[in-house]
């Protein structure tokens, strides 16, 4: 049982024989079938994106569908304000939050909220 433990933790199989193709299908398996989540290392896009700015210090920020979907229209500002507040750490003061869609769906792609100084 030792030896067979010294070959696995030095890959001391031939190329060509069987031990080593079990041990490359072993490790191929474990790649595809280990789910994601147990690593906890999946990227993910950021939420609140600065897309520019002017020299005025006007600023364009685009914020991820999901955050403001669901907030009624008359508190997205506020909303908006809030997002940009913890992604920057500065205050903004919202001039109006517009959302994105696309001509051919009715369904909101995301939101530009426009900020001046």
């Amino acid at each position: 049982m030792g030896s067979v433990i010294r070959k696995l933790a030095f890959w001391d199989f031939p190329r060509t024989s069987w031990p080593y193709d079990v041990v490359v299908t072993l490790i191929l398996v474990f790649i595809f079938v280990t789910p994601r989540s147990w690593f906890r290392d999946q990227p993910h896009a950021d939420r609140v994106v600065l897309l520019s700015s002017t020299d005025a210090g006007s600023v364009r920020v685009y914020i991820e569908p999901g955050l403001l979907r669901n907030v009624p229209e008359k508190l997205r500002p506020q909303r908006a304000a809030e997002l940009i507040h913890q992604r920057t750490g500065k205050m903004p003061h919202l001039v109006h939050v517009e959302p994105i869609r696309d001509q051919a769906e009715p369904e909101v792609k995301g939101f530009i909220a426009y900020t001046t100084p």
